[in-house]
C-alpha cells in the first residue's frame, strides 16, 4: 500500500479534470481549511458518504512515565478529533481486505 500526499491528490485531480494544480490546489487547500476552521469552533462536519468529523473531549487521566513507571504522570483533559466513515467509504474500503491480509 502507497502513501499518498496532498500533492499526489492535486496532480492526479488536476488530470482527470484538466484542471490547473494551482486552482485544484487552492480548492483543497480552502476545503482543509474550513473544515478545520469549524472543527475549532467545535461544529460537527458530515460529509455523506465519506464520513463525519466531530471533536470530542478526552477526560483527564493518569499516565506512566516511561523513564520512571513508579511517577505516576497526571494528563489533562484534551479536545480530539474523531473521524467516523460513511457508508460508502466504509464498503469500498472493506474490499482491500484480502490485500492487507497477504502482507
Amino acid at each position: 500500500m502507497a502513501t499518498i500526499t496532498k500533492r499526489d491528490l492535486v496532480v492526479r485531480i488536476s488530470n482527470e479534470l484538466g484542471m490547473k494544480q494551482q486552482d485544484v490546489l487552492d480548492v483543497i487547500q480552502h476545503t482543509l481549511d474550513s473544515v478545520t476552521e469549524e472543527l475549532a469552533q467545535g461544529n460537527t462536519v458530515v460529509m455523506r458518504n465519506f464520513g463525519t468529523f466531530e471533536v470530542r473531549e478526552t477526560k483527564a487521566k493518569i499516565g506512566r512515565n516511561p523513564k520512571d513507571p513508579a511517577k505516576d504522570v497526571p494528563i489533562p483533559p484534551r479536545a480530539v478529533v474523531k473521524f467516523k466513515t460513511g457508508k460508502e467509504m466504509k464498503e469500498k474500503v472493506a474490499r482491500i481486505l484480502p490485500q492487507i491480509s497477504a502482507k
